[in-house]
């Protein structure tokens, strides 16, 4: 692993991969060589894809819910992150806090009051989604690298359900490749 300044560089598989990491990953003050455990989110637009690290599921889940407000980019849902941790960012929504989110650099009021919206709602999603144990998200991690590799969204549904998902993603992914052939 290597670092810049609001950029990771994570050794896969003697593949580098940059990635923007949350102040979460940040906080760990992980050393250059050292083996780090990354939650990513694959952001792909038509001109660019960039890999967005977590350092657990629930900081991820909650940069994905941020993602689903309009309005909200993979850039500003990281700064919120910055801000506060997935339990705070809960609070803020629940308490209606308009003022935590207009602190976030480049989000205004009008954003602001749709992310707590659009939120309010959803959060209740998030609680089941954590109830459901660990399967669920061990196969929405795996099907999202397999689409980005090039499966097709039925391919990687299938592959899903022929590899142990109890083994670590990238041996997951690798056994899928061979299912694959």
């Amino acid at each position: 692993m290597g670092y810049d300044r609001d950029r990771i560089i994570v050794d896969a598989g003697g593949v580098g991969y940059q990635v923007l990491p949350s102040t979460g990953v940040l906080r760990n003050k992980v050393k250059i060589g050292e083996e780090i455990r990354l939650f990513i989110y694959t952001h792909v637009r038509e001109d660019q894809l960039a890999l967005f690290g977590f350092s657990g599921l629930e900081e991820k889940q909650m940069f994905e819910l941020l993602l689903s407000v309009s309005g909200v980019g993979p850039k500003s849902a990281l700064a919120v992150l910055s801000r506060g941790n997935p339990e705070e960012v809960r609070e803020a929504v629940a308490n209606a806090d308009v003022e935590f989110f207009t602190s976030v650099p480049g989000l205004g009021k009008k954003t602001s009051q749709r992310i707590i919206i659009d939120l309010k709602s959803k959060l209740g999603d998030l609680a089941e989604l954590d109830l459901k144990g660990e399967k669920e998200p061990a196969a929405k991690e795996l099907i999202t690298a397999l689409k980005s590799m090039g499966f097709s969204p039925e391919e990687a549904g299938a592959a899903v359900k022929r590899v142990d998902l109890e083994l670590p993603l990238d041996q997951q992914i690798r056994s899928a490749l061979k299912e694959n052939g």
